[in-house]
């Protein structure tokens, strides 16, 4: 099992190093694998993560920890920060660029924005890395359904990152993330926490997830598929309803 989730580790990095030769997602209207990607992902949060936090929240307050005991439902605030900071993330970006194109600098967001963006999607990664390993629920069919809704995941977001950061992902940011998903599964190899903080860990992606999907399937201009979002996400939840 281990030697597998080197194997899928990898696989996630070569997604970021290889997804720029897909030029088929470069479309407009959003082409319709990349809204299928997300519905994939979507599912995968809302039908697996979401119904193990409510286990994880029971981890959590068993684990007594001193930070935590004042706060009532711990596994979901954490979801909301990781929406929450994703949310910003992209509001950064966003406004960076305006600002670029603005002063006649491009379409392309601030170096030291760029570093920041690629900086914490790097923790994303790593956390997701670290995840191959160290899952809520184990088992080989676990750990292929969450590769392949990482996969996918890793897809759309490569293409938002890409779309924000033009030629500086290409030359460094894809190498930083890819390099970031193998040193998480490091991490896991090397390291092992409690119950109750692998749940917190769950909650933050569920929540980061969530946010990176829907930043870019919402947007007016993306033209996005919606049938296509929508039949990734119901056959994906089919299927982890079936196993």
């Amino acid at each position: 099992m281990v030697r597998l989730s080197l194997l899928l580790a990898i696989a996630l990095a070569l997604i970021h190093i290889c997804a720029g030769n897909l030029r088929v997602l470069e479309t407009i209207p959003r082409s319709r694998w990349l809204s299928v990607a997300g519905g994939v992902s979507v599912a995968y949060v809302f039908i697996h993560i979401f119904p193990e936090l409510s286990a994880g929240q029971i981890a959590i307050e068993e684990a007594n920890l001193p930070v935590l005991d004042y706060l009532e439902h711990h596994v979901y605030l954490m979801s909301l920060l990781g929406f929450s900071l994703f949310y910003g993330l992209e509001r950064l970006a966003k406004k960076s660029r305006e600002n670029q194109r603005k002063t006649g600098r491009g379409d392309i967001t601030s170096e030291w924005v760029f570093w920041i963006h690629i900086s914490s999607f790097a923790v994303y990664n790593v956390l997701i890395g670290y995840l191959l390993l160290h899952r809520e629920e184990p088992g080989l069919w676990s750990l292929v359904l969450f590769f392949i809704a990482m996969a996918l995941h890793f897809i759309v977001n490569d293409f938002g990152l890409r779309e924000h950061h033009k030629h500086s992902y290409q030359r460094r940011g894809r190498w930083v993330l890819a390099a970031a998903a193998i040193a998480g599964w490091m991490i896991g190899s090397a390291t092992e926490i409690s119950e109750a903080a692998i749940a917190v860990l769950f909650a933050f992606l569920a929540g980061g997830v969530i946010l990176n999907i829907l930043k870019e399937e919402l947007p007016e201009e993306r033209e996005s598929r919606f049938w296509a979002f929508a039949a990734g996400a119901t056959v994906y939840a089919a299927l982890l309803l079936a196993l």
